[in-house]
């Protein structure tokens, strides 16, 4: 299963659309405009109703983020000082996310045994990520996860 994470280009804040493999638009993203720090939702296409959110706590060292599924915190994810390979504590579902190179390619684990990947597509007018995974229920959790890493790489470190 996949969805492809597409930054619209023409926004004042970070939006995206997420399709589905079949290209169906599955969710928005939009973050708030005029707040310290990112704060972004995401809402589920079909319903109108927001399915997480992005929160980016803003007195810490390094980018640090929460994961708010259902109006709870179920998770925080905070990019690593690393010389050469993008790395995040993730402290969500068990995963553990570390990147390749250039930022570009992502491999999430639990205990050691891979639940998804994140890749950028090069060459496309915006930022543009698919994510790859097997068990369904992590779409959502994946999906924010992706959107968190995506604002790490875009604060300053």
């Amino acid at each position: 299963m996949q969805l492809q994470i597409r930054q619209r280009v023409f926004s004042w804040t970070d939006s995206y659309d997420v399709y589905d493999e079949t290209g169906e638009a599955r969710y928005e993203v939009k973050a708030e405009l005029f707040t310290f720090g990112h704060q972004i939702h995401v809402y589920d296409k079909r319903s109108g109703r927001e399915v997480g959110s992005i929160h980016e706590k803003l007195l810490s060292f390094m980018p640090q983020f929460e994961i708010v599924m259902d109006g709870r915190v179920q998770g925080t994810i905070r990019k690593v000082f690393h010389l050469f390979v993008p790395r995040y504590e993730v402290d969500y579902q068990g995963w553990e996310a570390e990147g390749d190179f250039l930022g570009w390619d992502y491999r999430v684990t639990r205990n050691g045994r891979e639940v998804m990947t994140i890749s950028k597509e090069l060459l496309q007018w915006s930022d543009t990520y698919v994510l790859r995974y097997e068990n369904p229920a992590y779409e959502i959790p994946g999906l924010l996860l992706v959107i968190a890493i995506d604002a790490a790489n875009c604060s300053k470190d």
